[in-house]
């Protein structure tokens, strides 16, 4: 990586550190070699604090790590995008992010995911979705068929808020048979975005 350090004043270039599994922005951060280095050696994502004038690790003090997952430069070489996963709030006001908790859709769809997962490899008494795991995957297959159909059905009435009802039991069920068979959104998405035109 031959990051230009020279194009700002203080040799430190932008970080933008993105949640690897949400892509939700949580914070910008800046970098210098040593900082880079660091992070790669450590799996830590490492800053160097203007403020304190150091390296400073996030979540040294709080214990919110960043586990670093991927740095890649821009096109210049003067911004880095890092990928990481929070081990915690990341801002220190104690929101997910430091732009606030405008947790985007597609975050909270793959939070909700990772509940599922959590339920299915590790049963919890008294969980619905452990409950259906419990049952196997023509039972979690039957309850997508049942919400979609009342889904089509509460699309045909004027009741808007009885069909996004539906429409969200059918989104869950369909979560949960994802894992059944052992695909997840990311595993989707991919094939959505081939065939977009």
């Amino acid at each position: 990586m031959n990051m230009d350090f020279a194009k700002y004043a203080d040799g430190l270039v932008p970080a933008i550190v993105q949640d690897a599994a949400t892509g939700a922005v949580l914070m910008l951060g800046f970098m210098n070699d040593e900082a880079i280095e660091t992070s790669q050696t450590s799996g830590r994502v490492t800053f160097f604090s203007r403020s304190k004038q150091r390296l400073w690790t996030k979540g040294e003090t709080s214990g919110n790590f960043l586990e670093l997952v991927s740095i890649t430069p821009d096109c210049d070489n003067d911004t880095l995008l890092i990928k990481a996963r929070p081990a915690g709030p990341v801002c220190h006001t104690g929101s997910e992010t430091c732009f606030g908790d405008s947790q985007t859709s597609l975050a909270f769809l793959t939070e909700l995911g990772s509940v599922i997962a959590n339920r299915a490899s590790d049963p919890v008494e008294g969980s619905y979705v452990s409950k259906l795991f419990a049952k196997g995957l023509n039972k979690i297959a039957q309850k997508v068929g049942e919400e979609a159909v009342e889904t089509v059905i509460a699309a045909k009435d004027d009741d808007l808020d009885a069909f996004k009802n539906e429409a969200a039991d059918l989104l869950f069920h369909y979560l949960v048979l994802l894992r059944a068979k052992g695909v997840n959104l990311t595993d989707i998405t991919p094939i959505l975005k081939a065939r977009r035109r």
